[in-house]
This record gives structure tokens, C-alpha cells and sequence, in this order.
């Protein structure tokens, strides 16, 4: 399988670095996350790590932790940065 049919390429930040390439999945059990490569979209799903997670997410510190994060991805610089890098070009007209 080619790998554009698995995701499509974007610019995604690191804290403290320049923004690099990520991979968003485009089909899969990992549909719509971002990734490092694209192998990993249909890695198997560890399924005891996921139920610890979801446990850890029904806690309350952890709903407020992501309504800061949501703030914080949408306003800070590198976000911005990253936004502006992923818009699509423009094609230039033919007349």
C-alpha cells in the first residue's frame, strides 16, 4: 500500500525545537490522530494501556488539564506557527 493513502503530511510542534513533520492517519483504528511515521496507524492497540488511560481521563484534574491545553494549543506562538505552515497553497490562476 502506498503510504499517501494511509495519511497526509502536516507540520506539528515541538516544545522548544523547530516544528517538524507528523502524519495524520487517514484510515485504520488510529483514523484522524497524528503520528511520527506512518507504520504506526496500523500498529495493534494495547488494550490494557487503554483502559488505564480512560480511567486516568474520568478524573477530574484531568478534564481541567485539557480545557488549559486546549487554551494553550489554540493561543500560543508555536501553535500559530504551525497553523500558518499547514494552510494549503494557493494555485495560481490560468487565464
Amino acid at each position: 500500500m502506498i503510504v499517501f493513502e494511509i495519511t497526509s503530511r502536516a507540520y506539528q510542534r515541538k516544545p522548544g525545537k523547530s516544528p517538524s513533520f507528523k502524519f495524520r492517519c487517514t484510515s485504520g483504528p488510529r483514523k484522524g490522530q497524528v503520528r511520527a511515521s506512518p507504520a504506526s496507524c496500523n500498529a495493534p492497540i494495547n488494550i490494557k494501556a487503554k483502559n488505564t488511560l480512560s480511567q486516568t481521563r474520568r478524573g477530574s484534574k484531568a478534564s481541567i488539564a485539557k480545557a488549559k491545553t486546549t487554551i494553550t494549543k489554540r493561543s500560543s506562538a508555536g501553535a500559530r506557527r504551525v497553523a500558518s505552515l499547514n494552510k494549503p497553497r494557493k494555485r495560481s490562476r490560468k487565464i
